[in-house]
């Protein structure tokens, strides 16, 4: 059979059509077959190194998860209301309204904690803070209808009941404004030192505090710096005057000695001041001590004895005088209080630690 030329032309488009739906077949079947017909590489004797965990992006996170708590920032820089600073007695203040100049004041706090501002008279702000206090402020302008919406600054011009007080035995006692970040010994020292009858015993008194703070610090302060405690603004410290026993008379080396850690007896202040002299008559010695109500009274004793441990020794009190007189010279009670009251108000003072 003789196949035209359009014949021949149908034939072949057939052959091609089939050729290709064969090869598509074949290439679909061989897509599906098992990964287990593919040979496998034999794997190696040392295991892969796992790499390293990488962070998941956030915005892969598990949304139902709880977000880390984040301080506010005003949270975060705001101090702790222990250490908030607060208004007081004597404080020098300037009150401002906004848009209202007429109502700006410069007042001082009164030892009762009040100042005078115009329109609402006397208002209360001893222990508020300076957004307690403005914030009283406006709401006393509110509510007397003087001001809608007031808005109320308050800037510290002096901030004297945040100073630090010292008091006792240091060479300038007073308030010290402006103390901040600052220590014990700092504070002394600009204080102006101790005075030569000044005791170690220290006194913090500390706001909101019934009981005070006791440092004990050494006489020589470089030798023990554990005492040197922070100081608050508020602070009041108070420097006692140190126990102080006279010896004097016919002694080598008539003082006043400092008794801060401890107690003396009548032979080891005789010590102290070097021992008694030749001429010392020893029969006639006397502490001579000052009473509740300031009168002075004398009390023999008998150093000798003492000395040759046929009588007890006896331990001296805070400002007690220990009077040795001369042999040989006649001294009345009277006059024996008045000499020894001159010689001791003359006597070298000398620290000493027994």
């Amino acid at each position: 059979m003789k196949l035209g030329t359009s014949g021949l032309t149908r034939l072949g488009h057939s052959i091609l059509f089939f050729l290709v739906t064969f090869l598509i077949t074949v290439g679909v079947l061989a897509a599906q077959e098992p990964a287990s017909a593919t040979p496998v590489p034999a794997q190696s004797a040392q295991p892969a190194e796992v790499p390293a965990a990488q962070p998941v992006p956030q915005a892969t996170q598990n949304p139902a998860a709880p977000a880390p708590a984040r301080l506010k920032a005003d949270d975060a820089n705001k101090p702790p209301e222990s250490m908030e600073v607060k208004l007081g007695a004597g404080d020098l203040i300037e009150v401002s309204v906004y848009n209202v100049p007429e109502l700006t004041s410069k007042v001082r706090v009164s030892n009762s904690g009040d100042v005078y501002l115009p329109l609402i008279d006397y208002v209360h702000v001893d222990g508020m803070t300076q957004e307690e206090a403005q914030a009283l402020i406006e709401k006393r302008l509110a509510d007397g209808g003087f001001v809608r919406s007031p808005h109320v600054s308050i800037f510290v011009d002096e901030a004297q009941s945040q100073g630090v007080t010292v008091l006792g035995e240091v060479a300038k006692p007073g308030i010290y404004p402006d103390v901040a970040d600052r220590k014990l010994y700092e504070v002394i020292s600009e204080a102006g030192g101790f005075t030569p009858t000044a005791a170690r015993k220290i006194a913090v008194l500390r706001r909101n505090q019934a009981e005070p703070i006791r440092v004990d610090l050494p006489r020589n302060l470089a030798d023990n710096t554990s005492g040197n405690i922070e100081i608050q603004p508020g602070d009041t410290i108070t420097v006692p005057r140190a126990p102080v026993i006279y010896v004097v008379g016919d002694v080598g080396r008539p003082a006043g000695l400092l008794v801060d850690n401890g107690t003396l007896t009548v032979l080891q202040a005789l010590a102290l001041a070097g021992g008694t002299n030749r001429t010392a008559k020893l029969g006639g010695s006397r502490i001579i001590r000052k009473g509740p109500n300031g009168d002075m009274t004398e009390m023999k004793i008998q150093i000798k004895k003492m000395l040759e441990a046929k009588m007890p020794d006896v331990t001296l009190h805070a400002d007690d005088i220990l009077f040795v007189p001369i042999s040989g010279a006649k001294v009345a009670v009277a006059g024996a209080i008045q000499v020894a009251t001159a010689a001791a108000s003359a006597a070298t003072i000398y620290a000493v630690h027994p």
